[in-house]
């Protein structure tokens, strides 16, 4: 355990990227924790105490203080435990950093689930060509191993999405939208990414997160 952390709750769901994102920070951090599984079909209590405004997970409570928003929290575990720095040190590079990963939220995330999740044939047409076109500018900011260089940062785990959970969805729907031929430099990195012990042992079991998918994708054929 980190000296002094204090009392760690984590309230999330297994299968969600963002919910990931949080676990990343707290174990490259070393701190430990308790995970509270939530039913987002039959919201808690705890959940709604403490995130009363998007009522969603993650919400990280830290001595009793509630922190919600998965980069929000990434970056406030930087900032209030010590050793193993997530976020760079000089100032351009954080502010880059949290540009891209802004950038992943909200411009890559809902074009891909609209390539995954939409019915409409012109507007999944439209989701693949913004997920493709938005993907390009990630590949061509890629200059090294990580995005955080030799070691994994804040835009590393901010893009876990696109390296573990973009997969999983091209497999449920057959989609190809992040491959090695289009974006090489991308997808060798999502390689080493989900290959590092720590990301390893902080993702989701594949198979019960495809069947999951899988389950998600047919509810939403039958409602067509």
């Amino acid at each position: 355990m980190a000296e002094n952390q204090g009392e760690v709750k984590l309230l999330g769901v297994g299968e969600s990227p963002f919910v990931c994102r949080v676990v990343i920070a707290l174990k490259l951090k070393g701190i430990e924790y308790e995970f509270i599984e939530e039913n987002l079909g039959n919201k808690s209590d705890l959940l709604l105490k403490y995130n009363p405004i998007h009522k969603k997970v993650p919400v990280l409570v830290h001595n009793e203080k509630p922190v919600s928003e998965s980069l929000v929290i990434v970056e406030y575990i930087d900032e209030a435990f010590k050793g193993n720095p997530i976020l760079p040190t000089e100032p351009y590079q954080r502010a880059l950093a949290r540009f891209w990963s802004k950038f992943i939220d909200e411009k890559i995330v809902p074009a891909v689930r609209k390539a995954v999740f939409t019915l409409d044939e012109v507007e999944r047409e439209k989701g693949i060509e913004e997920s493709l076109e938005a993907l390009q500018f990630l590949e061509n900011e890629l200059k090294s191993k990580f995005f955080g260089g030799d070691e994994i940062g804040f835009l590393d785990i901010a893009a876990t999405i696109i390296a573990y959970w973009v997969p999983i969805f091209q497999e449920v729907t057959g989609l190809q939208i992040f491959t090695s031929d289009k974006f090489p430099k991308l997808y060798n990195w999502s390689q080493e990414l989900i290959n590092h012990p720590i990301i390893k042992e902080s993702l989701p079991p594949r198979e019960p997160l495809l069947a999951f998918f899988k389950g998600r994708i047919e509810a939403l054929s039958a409602s067509k």
